[in-house]
């Protein structure tokens, strides 16, 4: 029985041997389908850079990550520096009152 191999379950192990990806424009195989081309520089390039890429994968995901929790945080900074300053301004603004009704008071009298 020669059962074609599939992405998960390749004919053969060794990347070496392994067929291209490659897109045809025929009609008598579908977009993207494994051909028989066993060229062995062009598989161990494209696996190889295929390798670094996803190798580097968690890598950028992790940095993604980091950054959106650095502007949160920036963003959380941000929201507490502006609820402070506003409960800054509240009671300056009782200060200031109480010392108008004090000069008043004193000129008042």
């Amino acid at each position: 029985m020669t059962a074609i191999g599939t992405i998960d379950r390749p004919v053969t192990h060794d990347p070496l041997k392994q067929a291209l990806m490659t897109a045809h424009t025929t009609s008598e195989q579908p977009h993207g389908s494994a051909t028989a081309d066993f060229i062995t520089a062009g598989a161990i390039t494209s696996r190889q850079n295929r390798t670094r890429e996803m190798q580097l994968i968690p890598e950028a995901l992790a940095r993604a990550h980091m950054d959106d929790r650095m502007r949160e945080a920036d963003a959380e900074r941000r929201a507490l520096r502006l609820v402070a300053a506003r409960r800054m301004q509240r009671r300056a603004e009782r200060v200031s009152l109480r010392a108008r009704r004090a000069l008043a008071m004193a000129v008042m009298h």
